[in-house]
């Protein structure tokens, strides 16, 4: 039995952002240079190594991995998170790391939205009215009707909704399906995909790049491994909220190294969006509760 510890989650879960923003800034950077597909494809095969090795030291072994009692639903998910990543790693080569994550941050708010037509679980009025205001805040990020609109603003908003899709199929598996299985069907579907994709667009990278491409790789292991973690320590409704911090590490990696502009209305439709989310959590956490 893992000891708990909200504070040690709660330790882990700011370790995991930090984590995760540094991978986004690696992924750009590599994005910028060499085909998404097979730089994403490099990742997803060090990935999987890693599942499975996980998967072969846990009790049953790979056999008890691959037991799924929705196996389509578990390749369907799989395949919503590869491609969420693929149009996520788009969005920060024609956005930007500020924009991208400061748009990216309402799906929680989607998550809200969607769990009633998609998981029948009852929302309340008040997570309405805080959607509601989260979107008021993406409108706010985006400036429709000033100046001409970037259509690249769209794609973390999509990325935003794939995530959203991703997170409630992992709710409706994980009713029958035990993490350990998901976290499988996560890394080994998604490097089968992404390979049958970006085995026809390789690139010969420099050294230099090579060596990015390795720490992504182990950041990407132990952001997951970490994660893992940090759930099985603490509560996930009192550490959720600390994965808000990947918008502020991700916001400042974009600003100090790759000289992105932290606009006003960026930061406060950020606020706005974060804000709403911290509320539906904290709602659903009541609601849990009651």
């Amino acid at each position: 039995m893992v000891e708990q510890s909200t504070r040690r989650g709660i330790a882990l879960m700011v370790a995991v952002t930090f984590i995760f923003a540094l991978q986004d800034g690696i992924s750009r950077h590599l994005a910028e240079t060499y085909n998404v597909y097979m730089a994403l494809m490099v990742r997803f095969w060090f990935f999987a190594a890693f599942v499975l090795v996980i998967a072969a030291r846990s009790p049953g072994g790979i056999k008890r991995a691959t037991r799924s009692g929705l196996p389509w639903a578990q390749v369907i998910r799989s395949l919503i998170l590869i491609t969420e990543v693929v149009v996520m790693v788009q969005a920060f080569v024609y956005l930007g790391l500020v924009h991208s994550h400061a748009v990216f941050a309402c799906y929680p708010l989607l998550v809200a939205a969607l769990s009633g037509p998609v998981l029948g679980e009852k929302v309340g009025w008040r997570r309405v009215a805080a959607i509601g205001v989260g979107f008021i805040g993406v409108l706010i990020i985006l400036k429709p009707g000033f100046g001409v609109f970037s259509p690249y603003a769209l794609i973390p908003l999509a990325a935003a909704t794939l995530f959203a899709l991703y997170s409630l199929m992992t709710r409706y598996v994980g009713r029958v399906d035990p993490a350990s299985v998901s976290f499988f069907y996560t890394g080994v579907i998604g490097a089968l995909v992404i390979t049958a994709v970006g085995i026809w667009h390789w690139e010969n990278m420099i050294a230099s790049d090579w060596a990015w491409m390795v720490v992504l790789c182990f950041t990407a292991a132990t952001g997951h491994f970490l994660l893992i973690k940090a759930y099985e320590v603490a509560e996930a409704s009192a550490i959720q909220p600390f994965a808000y911090l990947q918008l502020v590490f991700a916001s400042t990696l974009g600003v100090v190294v790759f000289g992105e502009s932290l606009e006003w209305n960026v930061v406060i439709g950020a606020g706005v969006v974060v804000s709403a989310g911290l509320f539906t959590l904290w709602r659903a956490r009541v609601a849990q509760e009651a």
